[in-house]
């Protein structure tokens, strides 16, 4: 069972581990030393055999045991509780023989723990009705029978039926209140549905119990990464290798950890260490093919997921992180058929089903289809939160100081930064009060500079939803800005339990959550022009459009300078590279031919496009060949730290742009270096993006309607050198004096709407004072 989308391995086992569990129901009271329970003076006789027998069973001495087991049985074929051993003794070599020779101890007695060891023989996957019978009936008889109850919830769970499952670990509780097993259970199942919050009490409990457990301290330390307490985490995890240093199940966890804290060397370490001694361990798998992915070696992650998923067919968590590597390869169909099947395994992964609406932007421009399953998410996920009442202790003063709050895990080295520094560089403090939560895993000087513009700078890394909703309730935050909505780390049930009176969408991508508890979205008039039929119906949200543009960005590399037309350079004998930096998620068929209009009327051109290698560039190079660009005329470039991508922007002289999800930062990068970036607009607003920005530019002559249009422009700008010099020559200067890179501008436009949706607030308010 797997606890969340970075695959951290859960372990459910019986009441007692599972190499313990039938010691304890071999013969009478499981909570009692082994006796014998009848006085038949021959049967008698044979105790000490019998004892012997479990003893060499105990010490690992199978064959012994079973001898021993053989001659009791031969002795009086009427002993069912040597019938009962002989069967816990074959269970390990073959289940079918041991559930026949518990069949033939409950022919001689109905046994409440003949029936427990009965039920273990079946699968609980393919078999589990057979399971559940065996459990009732031993309930039958005694129903506070612990190790039942126990396991029968363990059954519960395996089936994804959580409430029952805590419901039976609750009552088993009652009854064997310091069962370090029973802790441990109820507190595996409490995280593996989702409430890693309440997991943890019990398995501290269940360490404080049996501090040798490995097991326990696993799962703590799967709660404790849940809930974001890294460090604890890590200790749990160091004192259970001292217990068991080549634990698999150890090792997979610390390769998780270490991969979150970014140490991917070691993370791939451990993680190929707990392979070999488990080579069937599906979660070790997911995990490594996680780190692989981060090391941009996507097809061996690829490989790795699949392998996971051949062994564990419904791991979720895979086939998500499956899409994942799909997605970074630039097959979003294939993204989103894993992403559909994790949902199939899991309806209640809302990463799975975020993961899907987000990628399904790349896939269509229909954006009433992407609000449909953005609003799918929501019901599914959010309505217990939605149906709350909620009421807010604020002041409805329209005029007074406003505190702003921004919630983010990229207030670091990402490509946000790019457009929350110049903001924030000019936010005005007498007026607005800003707080930001930071969920960074690894903060860092982006991170410090960030803090630096706040007025309260909050890092809820280990808060879950629950704790960060209430955080911002008690710092009483009144316009709440969520900077993620549906991309990697989003706090969706955050935002659902509506924690300040205005909460507003901004920045991810200008799209829509599909959320109730999501009153506003900040948009501009290019990507959703005002009055356009159908347009304010593709979000949940009210679209509050700013004058000029939904970005304000700062390259943050000043000392990169632009070159020449490469075209012009001394070599390239005036042939022309077209270059598309993008996402390979982006390059989508109607991508590809779009461009091939292109390349047919500029049968010299180049191409340069960004891939990790391997099969997504061979996939990309057959399907460009498929649309009659050449091989030849196509080279790569990997992903790279920022200077370096900046610096490859000088080998091209026309970006193409993608459809229907256009450039956004990566277009603002290519104006940056130089670069024009003709776009092809579409119907939702990321296909309207390169629209956008080329306005703003002063440029709308470089947007097309249709594809027809498209070809023409960029054929057009090909053709026309003087024209590409001097537009790479003049584009910084023009960026630079456009609202686009206007930081003040933007941040008096953005508390201009802050404002507006306040005042909002104000008129319709009730507010209850405190």
């Amino acid at each position: 069972m797997s606890r969340n989308a970075d695959g951290t391995l859960l372990i459910i086992e019986g009441f007692y581990p599972r190499s313990r569990a039938m010691t304890h129901v071999v013969r009478g009271n499981p909570q009692q030393p082994l006796r014998m329970t009848t006085s038949d003076p021959e049967i008698t006789l044979q105790a000490g055999t019998f004892a012997d027998a479990v003893a060499a069973w105990r010490a690992g001495a199978l064959e012994e045991a079973r001898a021993r087991c053989a001659r009791l049985i031969a002795a009086n074929a009427q002993d069912a509780d040597a019938w009962h051993l002989a069967g816990i003794l074959e269970t390990a070599r073959d289940r079918l023989s041991a559930r026949a020779l518990f069949e033939r101890a409950l022919a001689l007695r109905e046994d409440r723990n003949f029936l427990v060891s009965l039920s273990l023989t079946y699968d609980a996957a393919t078999e589990a009705q057979g399971a559940f019978a065996a459990l009732e009936r031993s309930l039958a008889i005694d129903p506070d029978f612990p190790i039942a109850l126990n396991n029968l919830a363990n059954l519960y769970s395996a089936q994804g039926d959580f409430t029952r499952a805590l419901a039976a670990f609750e009552r088993a509780l009652t009854l064997t209140p310091d069962n370090a097993g029973a802790h441990y259970n109820y507190g595996s199942v409490l995280l593996a549905s989702g409430d890693a919050a309440r997991a943890e009490a019990p398995l501290r409990r269940a360490v404080a119990l049996d501090a040798g457990s490995v097991n326990a301290w696993n799962n703590l330390a799967n709660v404790l990464i849940a809930l974001q307490r890294t460090d604890e985490a890590m200790a749990a995890l160091e004192h259970a290798r001292t217990l068991t240093p080549e634990s698999a199940d150890v090792l997979t966890n610390l390769g998780c950890l270490l991969r979150a804290r970014g140490r991917h060397a070691e993370a791939q370490a451990a993680l190929e260490r707990a392979l070999a001694l488990a080579p069937h361990n599906a979660s070790a798998w997911n995990n490594l093919g996680n780190v692989l992915v981060d090391l941009s070696r996507i097809d061996a992650a690829r490989a790795s997921f699949t392998r996971a998923l051949e062994l564990k067919p419904r791991f979720a968590n895979a086939w998500s992180n499956l899409g994942n590597a799909h997605k970074h390869a630039g097959d979003i169909e294939s993204a989103l058929a894993c992403y559909r099947e994790a949902l199939a395994c899991e309806p209640g992964s809302i990463g799975a089903h975020s993961n899907y609406v987000y990628a399904l932007m790349f896939a269509t421009d229909d954006g009433h289809a992407i609000r449909a399953a953005a609003g799918q998410l929501s019901a599914h996920h959010e309505a217990a939160l939605l149906a709350q009442p909620v009421a807010h202790a604020t002041v409805p003063d329209a005029a007074r100081r406003l505190r702003i709050g921004y919630v983010s895990p990229d207030f670091r080295t990402h490509c946000q930064m790019l457009f929350t520094t110049p903001l924030f560089e000019h936010h005005d403090h007498a007026a607005f009060e800003i707080v930001c939560y930071s969920s960074v895993a690894k903060p860092d000087e982006v991170t410090a500079r960030l803090a630096a513009h706040a007025d309260l700078w909050r890092d809820v890394r280990e808060f879950d939803d629950a704790r960060l909703a209430q955080q911002i309730r008690e710092d009483r935050i009144d316009i709440l800005v969520d900077l993620t909505m549906h991309m990697d780390g989003a706090r969706r049930l955050v935002f659902a339990r509506r924690p300040a009176p205005v909460q507003v969408a901004w920045l991810a991508y200008p799209g829509t959550t599909g959320s109730a508890a999501i009153g506003w979205r900040l948009t501009d008039p290019w990507l959703d022009p005002v009055g356009a039929p159908g347009v304010d119906d593709q979000y949940t949200e009210r679209s509050l459009r700013l004058p000029d543009a939904f970005w304000c960005y700062d390259a943050l590399a000043p000392e990169i300078e632009v070159n020449g037309l490469p075209a012009l350079a001394a070599g390239h004998d005036g042939h022309l590279t077209f270059g598309c930096l993008n996402n390979p998620c982006k390059l989508t068929d109607a991508t590809l031919a779009l461009w091939a209009g292109v390349f047919a009327a500029l049968p010299t051109a180049r191409l340069v496009l960004m891939a990790p290698p391997g099969a997504a560039r061979e996939r990309l190079v057959a399907r460009l060949s498929a649309h009659g660009v050449d091989a030849a005329r196509v080279r790569f470039v990997g992903f790279q730290p920022r200077e370096d991508y900046l610096r490859s922007w000088a080998q091209i002289d026309i970006a193409l742009d993608t459809f229907p999800y256009n450039g956004h930062t990566t277009s603002l990068d290519a104006f940056w270096m130089g670069v024009p970036v003709p776009t092809r607009m579409g119907r939702s607003a990321a296909s309207r993006a390169g629209l956008s920005l080329l306005a703003n530019l002063g440029l709308p002559e470089l947007a097309a309607h249709t594809d027809a249009a498209y070809v023409e422009i960029v054929v057009s700008l090909a053709r026309d050198p003087a024209r590409l010099a001097a537009l790479r020559a003049g584009l910084r200067a023009r960026m630079a004096a456009s609202p686009l890179m206007d930081g003040a501008r933007f941040a008096r436009n953005m508390e201009a709407a802050y404002r507006l949706m306040w005042r909002d607030w104000c008129e319709r308010a009730q507010p209850v004072n405190g």
